[in-house]
């Protein structure tokens, strides 16, 4: 497909733009909606730096798709930003494993296309991480070994970042992000995926998730090969622990 000039200059603008903030209103970039010559070029723009283009109706955003891209947020820049001095890679890894746990409540363990809840309280959050934390627990060490090997995940590690986080304060209220729990961890998280415009804080210890969310899980997320069978490993293991439970009834 050729392109004329003026298609490559505003093209490259529109490009310009999300690279800059990361995202726009679709209002200010309606040629990307509007021009199909333009879009492609944009799109096109993005993927050199393995980012890629989402459009949810009121904002465009450019996402880094590769932790090759000169604007995927390092693991260093996230601890810097957000985790305690001490912390360590495997932290960011135990909020990575959180995150997909939060998606899971919203889209019924990855079973629907669309969520099936419009908001979420943080102690149902807690209440499902610890939940899917013991069922990987129950399995066997040799059997988890086997298993960080196939998916290049250190589950045993995260499993023991996670009982080595304070529960015993959960109840207290009004913590403040230096207080030592699980539930503070979370609201770490949280905060890390507000700056991100993934998840959105709307009160009472509630909240819901952005179209810009929608989209990622929907494309990334709910993708195997994006995954590499992690979502499977999660909810996998406590679909057939609930069979077993069933069976026991029978």
């Amino acid at each position: 497909m050729e392109f004329k000039d003026r298609e490559v200059i505003e093209a490259f603008n529109i490009y310009s733009r999300l690279a800059l903030k990361g995202h726009e209103d679709s209002d200010e970039l309606r040629l990307y909606i509007t021009d199909e010559k333009v879009r492609e070029l944009v799109d096109e723009f993005a993927a050199e730096v393995d980012c890629t283009i989402i459009s949810t109706g009121e904002y465009i955003y450019m996402v880094p798709i590769a932790t090759i891209s000169p604007f995927h947020i390092s693991n260093e820049e996230i601890k810097r930003r957000y985790l305690p001095s001490k912390a360590v890679n495997m932290d960011i890894y135990l909020m990575y494993v959180t995150i997909i746990i939060l998606f899971g409540e919203f889209y019924d363990s990855y079973q629907s296309v669309e969520p099936t809840r419009s908001f979420l309280p943080m102690y149902k959050w807690l209440e499902a991480v610890n939940t899917h934390m013991a069922t990987l627990s129950e399995i066997d060490a040799e059997e988890l070994k086997a298993f960080e090997k196939e998916y290049e995940y250190n589950w045993i590690g995260i499993l023991e970042k996670w009982d080595a986080i304070d529960d015993l304060r959960e109840n207290v209220k009004n913590q403040d992000a230096r207080t030592n729990s699980r539930l503070s961890f979370l609201n770490t998280v949280k905060r890390f995926l507000e700056d991100q415009d993934i998840v959105i804080d709307i009160g009472n210890d509630e909240m819901g998730i952005t179209e810009k969310a929608k989209v990622i899980i929907q494309r990334y997320y709910m993708d195997y090969e994006h995954n590499r069978g992690i979502l499977d490993f999660i909810y996998g293991f406590e679909r057939e622990r609930g069979k077993d439970r069933d069976a026991n009834h029978i």
